[in-house]
């Protein structure tokens, strides 16, 4: 009996321990990994090394557009399709028309070149459908002709020559000419053309063999050369054989 109440006091014992012993222990939580952080593209740093948008990126940095352009990137869902004109397009613009502009008006012609949604190449006939479209100051037509696409604008025609970087949310497009829309220039501002770059020399040119002392002529002139110093040499070799004959005879 004393035995059978001894091994059930450390029954009792044991089982007091264990539960003590796991009310102690933490429980186990699973933490979930952190999510990555989105990469943003900076759009600052795209024009200033995607090649020549100097002009344009000072002009966006100038009238703090380009916060208002990296805010749309980062904070939407939408996206952004910037249009950026290249120097020379800027360069092509009468520096007047453009220095003159206050500083409403040049914020107006920085938010005329991007749109506040990201468009892949693939969606630019559904735009030039439903032209016009919205940019984000005033609004613009867009045309598809056989894949060349252009963004017409009050007193421009650009065409877009290029996708810089096209990735969701961001899409960076250049163009040819600036925009130059009614609501900013009341007049059509004077454009300079852009010169066409030279044509690659042809074939049209006057070729080696036509140039002074290497034509045909000059090769004859050389062969004949050759031809009559052989002569000259066998005619000495003949002669010089009959005099040593007619020693012979008369010896």
């Amino acid at each position: 009996m004393e035995f059978k109440a001894a091994a059930l006091v450390s029954t009792l014992l044991c089982l007091a321990l264990s539960h003590g012993a796991l009310s102690q222990r933490a429980p186990i939580v699973e933490t979930p990994a952190p999510a990555p952080a989105p990469a943003y593209v900076d759009l600052a740093d795209l024009l200033s090394l995607a090649g020549p948008y100097g002009t344009f990126l000072d002009y966006l940095t100038k009238t703090d557009v380009i916060k208002t352009f990296q805010s749309q990137a980062n904070d939407t869902k939408q996206g952004i399709s910037v249009f950026a004109p290249l120097d020379s397009a800027f360069a092509a613009v009468d520096s007047g028309a453009l220095s003159n502009l206050t500083d409403d008006q040049l914020r107006s012609l920085m938010l005329h070149h991007a749109m506040p949604r990201y468009y892949p190449l693939s969606a630019f006939s559904k735009l030039a459908a439903a032209s016009p479209v919205s940019m984000f100051a005033y609004k613009v037509n867009v045309t598809d002709h056989a894949g060349i696409i252009g963004v017409a604008s009050g007193w421009a025609t650009a065409k877009l020559v290029s996708s810089v970087y096209s990735t969701s949310p961001v899409a960076v497009y250049a163009l040819d000419t600036v925009l130059l829309p009614k609501e900013v220039f009341p007049t059509a501002p004077e454009v300079t053309p852009v010169a066409a770059p030279a044509p690659a020399p042809g074939r049209g040119g006057k070729p080696m063999d036509d140039a002074p002392g290497a034509g045909r002529g000059s090769k004859a002139n050389v062969g004949d050369k050759g031809s009559s110093c052989r002569v000259g040499a066998g005619s000495l070799l003949v002669g010089y054989v009959v005099l040593m004959v007619c020693g012979f005879l008369m010896v």
